[in-house]
């Protein structure tokens, strides 16, 4: 919890917990601003009755919240991630609005790259790298169970990481199996878009921004997948590039 421990302390104002919303596939915390994470059980699950939190969590501002929840409990960790979002001051305008995996399969051209996490739309990159491996905790076909991942990520040109790895704190230990090189990327709308985590070998972050509140609280509510998600609007992706020559010569040597 270290990572996330640092990007709570970085933020500069804190914000009164207006309104939370757990659905099955998101959950939304609104404070300063809508944040989003993954929603997660207690045990990686989907579903469940984890995440029971004592009294209103609007009584509580969204560090408080935030902090309550860095327990160790996969399910109020998604509670956490998606209060620290909703702090995070983010001018979408000021960053490139692409796809995150677009940008890895421009840049994985003859690469080698692992997935950490399931993804849409992965055929692409793997027809331009050299290599893709997709490595999950519950493998889909096709698939590497997460434990091939110590053979896989240290022959990785470019390893590109599911932000629930925040969520269920495995996060610095798949950056430990990364090669001293490597370009790293941290994927999808749980992604805290805070420049602490460039601090931690980071390169680039590729998440989003709600830009419609309300159409995407409804979305959370109705239990919309990422793709339904996607398709209603009222997000915007957003991708910070720590230093984008660095990469270019990272991925030259």
């Amino acid at each position: 919890m270290e990572i996330i421990n640092s990007i709570v302390n970085r933020v500069r104002e804190d914000a009164p917990v207006r309104e939370v919303r757990r659905g099955i596939h998101w959950t939304a915390v609104v404070s300063r601003r809508c944040g989003l994470a993954s929603t997660m059980a207690q045990g990686g699950c989907d579903h469940g009755e984890g995440g029971g939190m004592e009294g209103s969590l609007t009584e509580m501002t969204a560090v408080e919240l935030a902090r309550c929840c860095l327990g160790g409990d996969t399910a109020k960790a998604s509670i956490g991630l998606a209060a620290i979002n909703s702090l995070l001051d983010v001018d979408p305008d000021k960053y490139t609005d692409v796809d995150g995996l677009q940008i890895v399969r421009e840049m994985g051209k003859g690469k080698n790259v692992s997935i950490i996490g399931h993804f849409p739309f992965m055929d692409d990159i793997a027809r331009e790298a050299k290599n893709l491996w997709v490595i999950e905790k519950q493998p889909r076909p096709g698939d590497y169970p997460e434990e091939k991942g110590k053979d896989f990520l240290p022959q990785s040109d470019i390893v590109v990481i599911s932000s629930t790895t925040l969520i269920n704190n495995t996060l610095s230990g798949i950056l430990g199996l990364c090669r001293e090189g490597s370009v790293k990327m941290l994927l999808g709308p749980t992604t805290p878009l805070s420049g602490v985590l460039f601090e931690y070998g980071i390169d680039m972050l590729a998440g989003s921004v709600v830009t419609e509140k309300d159409v995407v609280l409804r979305s959370v509510s109705e239990g919309a997948t990422f793709m339904q998600l996607k398709m209603r609007g009222g997000i915007r992706f957003v991708s910070m590039i720590r230093n984008y020559d660095d990469i270019v010569r990272k991925l030259a040597g």
